[in-house]
């Protein structure tokens, strides 16, 4: 990571970058600031975008063969393409690949056995973005609220992130809504958390997900706005539902080990596993993975701008619950 905030400062870059693991924020920072970087201000002629597993490898290259316009470079963003855990001969075309354009690549998932993962980390520059520590993670809220003007203290600092998953947009997401709500002054305080926090919408995420299971869109549709009304974004609302079904589906598909395991394998407090489990017996492996790649399809709507987040999450859960 170092490496590269070292390009993006002194603008020398790699023939490729690869992005991956499970802190999306930071894959999303790095990825916009190497971006922006690059193009340094161009119009959107030497910008190519790609997503899916589906791309089309030959139209990737006669896009890298083409000499920017009016600039140094041309990006092309690959993202979620699952070219590093899958067969291609994208490696063979790379060393050939016109010193004016720059690939970046943004994957959840990698394996380091690939072709191309091996000739990118050799050639260009891999790196894994891990969730932060708790000590990172700390430093990190510390910096956000300073920038807008807010303290907390420490510990009400680890009260809120007791309450939250480690991902970074997610903490993200209720600072923002902490900052909104006390307005003016300058202290966040854990009343402020209690009043705000997300520890109400992990409570309202499994209600929603019993009427789901039950069938109850009027229950379901109900608790959806009772999450907008405390300011939760429907983006926020989508990664909690995509969560979920995920935890739900890997604990239908771990056996023969303690909860404390299961906990640290799908990443919940020990606690919480109980109320996972018992939730999960109300779907089918099937209905969460079909629910699951729902989630994964809506998000990738909104990002092409095809619907509205609001109306896109509502139309998801009408179709969970069979409307």
């Amino acid at each position: 990571m170092q490496r590269m905030k070292e390009d993006i400062k002194n603008r020398s870059y790699h023939s490729a970058y690869l992005l991956y693991g499970e802190e999306d924020y930071l894959k999303r920072l790095y990825r916009d600031s190497l971006k922006n970087s690059v193009l340094d201000g161009s119009d959107e002629m030497n910008y190519s975008y790609y997503e899916g597993k589906d791309i089309d490898l030959l139209q990737v290259r006669e896009i890298a063969d083409t000499l920017p316009f009016f600039s140094d470079y041309r990006v092309v963003l690959l993202e979620n393409s699952g070219l590093f855990k899958s067969a291609n001969d994208l490696a063979d075309y790379l060393p050939g690949m016109p010193d004016t354009t720059i690939l970046i690549f943004v994957e959840k998932e990698i394996d380091k056995r690939n072709r191309l993962y091996k000739y990118v980390s050799k050639e260009g520059l891999a790196v894994e973005m891990k969730p932060m520590s708790s000590r990172d993670m700390k430093l990190w809220v510390t910096g956000e609220l300073r920038s807008a003007g807010k303290q907390m203290k420490e510990n009400t600092i680890e009260y809120l992130l007791s309450l939250i998953d480690n991902s970074m947009i997610h903490v993200q997401n209720e600072l923002e809504k902490l900052i909104a709500y006390v307005g003016v002054r300058p202290e966040i305080t854990r009343e402020d958390v209690d009043a705000i926090a997300s520890v109400q919408v992990t409570g309202q995420i499994f209600q929603m997900m019993d009427a789901v299971a039950s069938g109850n869109k009027e229950q379901t549709m109900k608790l959806y706005h009772d999450l907008l009304e405390i300011r939760e974004s429907p983006m926020s609302i989508l990664y909690l539902l995509s969560r979920h079904f995920n935890i739900l589906l890997q604990l239908k598909e771990v056996g023969g080990i303690s909860k404390g395991e299961m906990a640290k394998a799908v990443g919940v407090p020990p606690f919480a596993v109980g109320r996972y489990l018992a939730q999960a017996k109300q779907f089918t492996s099937t209905k969460l993975r079909e629910m699951l790649e729902q989630c994964i399809e809506m998000e990738y709507l909104f990002k092409r701008g095809r619907i509205s987040d609001q109306i896109g999450v509502e139309l998801l859960l009408v179709q969970f619950t069979g409307g």
